[in-house]
């Protein structure tokens, strides 16, 4: 460290105690004296023990922006220290290492401790020799008891050679100091130093912000008892400012419904204002004050987007020194700031005043950046507050980023940006973006319109372009889905196919969401009209597709197709782990519930409704859009389930009710009317009419394998048992259909069996049907069966298989003899507690030798959740190894 040396004879000075400063003005008290606290003053309990800390440490630290509480809060906590003290205030007038010192020494002298007589102030204001430093230093290396000098606004020091002779005392001081520096500023202190050995205690502008907690204590303190909820709000509007929040509470006093204030206040004007204005823009230099208007239209910016508005090169290092200065301006993370949000509130409407008509200039040209930068939200949120809707569409068209209009802007927010568009418009973009719009909320009549509005206006040189041409596609596929037609979904495709050849790859690359739309809309379509198979092939190319962010959403749809078509299939364990892998996927990527277009939970309903959980359903079907849904697909669900809960409830004239709704498309969709006639069919059998329930199903029963088997059991009931197994040997020409269709086809053949005399055959179709009904726990397709079932579950061989899941255990009799092992576990026969499904299904995976890992991929759940299955299923078997497991429970049967 250097510090002027002009030989070794310390200069005679002003003698301390003379009264005068070096300027030979007097020492004006106040720069010495502890700031007075007001009665509101809130004593917070963190930060008085956070600053206790400073005895323990030679330097503490206390940084915030203007109006932060610093001063007031160490000034309480100095009050009550209870030792020696010295308090010195800085403003403009104390410049140069000779004022510094001088007041330094007079602060000390006030507080109690002067500085040795051989040491005088400084004569001359603009430097100080080094003698005096070193003899200060050594004076307090020397007392029993430590010093404290707090220095206030210290960041109005501004000549580094200050801060060295400071460092220089601080150090040589050692325990006989402890320095507490309070300021907007780091002060130019080798801190790193500091820090490396632990001798620093720091309290920063986030710790001086209030909580919720103590916004309620001080509001209470200006007589403001008000809730909870409105002292959060204020304190998310401020960022827990303390003189935003004293300032807010002295004007709500005055108002006649302080809480109403509170809540609706205009920052741009009032004390707030005054107060923000005069500490912190008009410190400024003009070049930053311009920075600090011009970005205020912004919610983040960073450098770069800041000279775009400002047409200057400067931004860089005058946020950064803003930053530093702790003038309201906040490091956002990579190199963005913002800028605190009452601040912004104020400078904006500080803006409007001085220059009217620049702000939707200054929105325009931050939209233009912000295209060009790939950021398409903040881009059409500016757009929209310039209103250059023409712009903002023809970017999101040409751009091939329409898509993201559905998939990564947030619902509803596509409508707010657009609703100020004339309703007339020549621009064949701005149609299609209205279309878009429109769809997004299921209008799906607005939506047409601007499309064939679009359709029928030709681009400025003649020729849409592929992107138009493909954004357009899209959205037709999407309008199909909505009508329940197909056709425009291929047209859509074969499009596709034709245009993108056309377009770069990197645009393409960089929005994979419009392709996984396309096929999702397309795929959606072809499961409306039935064509299962081309339905999954479309649905599983968007699941296999790219898994990014802007994707997730279509997945998420895809996915709940797939699961309905395993469900309408008969594959109910399978439609469940494809909601499950749903689920785990929107939880990665932060998803809040609901999810997707509720097809999901309408599957998970049907599948409990299958297992005969009916509460379970109809708790389900609740959180559903329900039958009224604009989409085809999941109203026709919707339909078909909750038809089938108000049957399981014993209301008959209700599900037929909601089973005769229609469904608005334009083509019929062979499933759903198979199995609204299905609902029909089950109500007339309930109301012992089988020959109106074969009629209900007459003209489904040759194409649909559920609706062929729900004919079977019609015609059985009616008496004609060759056409109820003649129906049912049609089954194979369909292929191979689940345990949802093979467990009630297994019994209407048993049952057909029973009446032609044949009980051998019936129990061993029976048989079967209990080994695959366990499997999915397809309960309810046994119990709805009829009374004729329950002589045969009766028998040893066919309960057991019913056994701990369709009906309950035998009861226990103890010991070998009766299902005890010779080793005191559960024989085969003996009680079990009963496994879940899921607990079945890693059981099963378990018999076949797959890993932990190969298990959790397999189900869509995590390797810890197996692991927790694993520890159940083990309990429960009384075993503690993965093959006992499996050789118990085939001794169980239980695979």
């Amino acid at each position: 460290m250097e510090v002027e040396d002009t030989g070794d004879e310390l200069p005679r000075g002003v003698p301390l105690g003379g009264g005068a400063d070096p300027l030979g003005d007097p020492f004006l008290r106040t720069r010495f004296a502890l700031p007075g606290r007001p009665g509101t003053f809130l004593r917070r309990d963190r930060l008085v023990e956070h600053l206790g800390q400073a005895l323990r440490t030679p330097l503490t630290l206390v940084n915030g922006s203007a109006g932060a509480g610093k001063t007031l809060m160490v000034a309480d906590w100095a009050a009550n220290l209870g030792q020696p003290l010295a308090w010195l205030t800085l403003d403009a007038e104390v410049e140069g290492p000779g004022m510094f010192w001088a007041h330094l020494l007079q602060a000390l002298n006030a507080g109690g401790v002067p500085p040795p007589t051989a040491i005088d102030l400084p004569a001359d204001a603009t430097r100080v020799h080094h003698t005096l430093l070193s003899r200060l230093a050594w004076e307090l290396a020397g007392r029993d008891r430590p010093v404290v000098l707090v220095v206030d606004e210290f960041d109005r020091m501004t000549d580094p050679e200050v801060a060295r002779q400071l460092e220089f005392v601080l150090r040589h001081a050692g325990r006989g100091l402890r320095l507490v520096l309070v300021g907007r500023t780091e002060p130019l202190l080798p801190l790193h130093r500091y820090r490396l050995t632990g001798e620093i205690t720091e309290i920063r502008g986030a710790e001086l912000a209030f909580t919720t907690e103590e916004a309620v204590d001080l509001l209470e303190l200006h007589g403001l008892p008000l809730t909870v909820p409105v002292a959060r709000a204020l304190v998310e509007r401020t960022r827990g400012w303390a003189a935003g929040l004293r300032l807010s509470a002295l004007a709500a006093r005055s108002s006649p419904d302080p809480e109403l204030y509170l809540k609706e206040f205009e920052a741009g004007q009032g004390t707030i204002a005054d107060f923000l204005l005069a500490e912190v823009l008009e410190r400024q230099p003009p070049e930053t004050q311009d920075l600090l208007l011009r970005t205020s239209v912004l919610d983040r910016f960073c450098p770069d987007l800041a000279d775009e508005l400002t047409q200057r090169r400067d931004a860089a290092t005058i946020l950064a020194g803003l930053h530093r200065a702790n003038a309201f301006v906040e490091d956002f993370g990579h190199d963005w700031y913002r800028l605190h949000p009452l601040f912004q509130e104020i400078l904006r409407a500080h803006l409007r005043r001085r220059a009217p008509g620049l702000e939707p200039q200054l929105h325009r040209h931050a939209a233009h950046w912000l295209r060009r930068s790939g950021m398409l939200p903040e881009m059409l949120a500016h757009g929209a507050a310039a209103q250059d809707w023409t712009f903002m569409a023809q970017a999101l068209v040409e751009d091939l980023a329409i898509g993201q209009l559905f998939t990564g802007l947030g619902a509803g927010e596509p409508t707010d940006w657009f609703a100020g568009m004339d309703e007339e418009t020549s621009d064949p973009a701005v149609n299609l973006v209205r279309a878009a719009c429109a769809l997004s909320r299921s209008d799906l009549d607005g939506g047409m319109t601007h499309l064939r509005r679009a359709a029928g206006q030709p681009a400025v040189d003649g020729r849409d372009s592929p992107a138009a041409l493909l954004s357009r596609a899209l959205l037709e596929a999407l309008a199909g889905r909505l009508a329940g037609s197909a056709r425009p979904g291929e047209e859509a495709i074969r499009s596709a196919r034709e245009l993108m050849p056309r377009l770069p790859s990197r645009l393409l690359d960089g929005h994979p969401e419009l392709g996984a739309l396309l096929l999702t809309h397309v795929g959606s379509s072809r499961l409306w009209a039935g064509r299962f198979d081309e339905a999954r092939e479309a649905l599983t190319a968007v699941t296999r597709g790219p898994r990014t962010a802007s994707t997730v959403l279509p997945r998420l749809e895809a996915l709940e197709h797939l699961a309905l078509v395993d469900h309408l299939n008969g594959w109910p364990g399978a439609a469940e782990r494809k909601v499950l892998a749903m689920t785990a996927e929107a939880q990665r990527y932060g998803l809040a519930p609901p999810w997707g277009s509720g097809l999901g939970q309408l599957v998970l309903a049907a599948v409990a409704l299958g297992r005969d959980d009916v509460d379970r359903a109809e708790a389900l079907l609740a959180g559903t859009p329900g039958p009224s849904s604009a989409d085809p697909v999941v109203a026709a669900a919707a339909r078909a389930g909750t038809a089938r809960v108000l049957l399981a409830r014993g209301r008959t004239s209700a599900a037929l009710a909601v089973a005769a709704r229609a469904v608005p498309a334009t083509d019929a969709s062979p499933w759903a009317e198979g199995h609204a006639a299905l609902v029909l069919a089950e109500a007339h059998l309930a109301e012992g009419r089988p020959d109106a329930a074969v009629e209900a199903l007459r003209e489904f029963a040759a194409d649909q394998p559920p609706c062929t088997v729900g004919a079977a059991r019609a015609h059985l009931a009616a008496g004609d048992t060759r056409t109820a197994v003649h129906l049912l040997d049609g089954l194979a020409a369909h292929g191979r259909s689940g345990p949802g269709v093979a467990v009630p086809a297994a019994l209407v053949r048993a049952q057909a069996a029973a009446l032609e005399g044949d009980p051998a055959t019936a129990r061993r179709l029976l048989a079967q049907a209990l080994v695959d009904g366990r499997r999915e726990e397809l309960k309810r397709a046994f119990r709805s069966a009829g009374p004729w079932i329950g002589p045969f579950l009766a028998e040893p061989a066919l309960r057991a298989l019913a056994a701990g899941w369709l009906v309950p255990e035998p009861e226990p009799h103890g010991g070998p003899a009766h299902g005890g092992s010779a080793q005191g576990g559960p024989g085969p026969g003996a009680p079990l507690e009963e496994l879940s499904g899921r607990e079945r299904e890693v059981l099963e995976r378990l018999a076949r030798a797959m890993s932990t890992e190969d298990i959790a991929a397999d189900l869509y759940v995590s390797v810890n959740t197996v692991k927790t299955h694993l520890k159940s299923v083990y309990r429960k078997l009384s075993v503690h190894r993965r093959n006992d497991a499996v050789r118990r429970a085939r001794e169980l049967r239980l695979l």
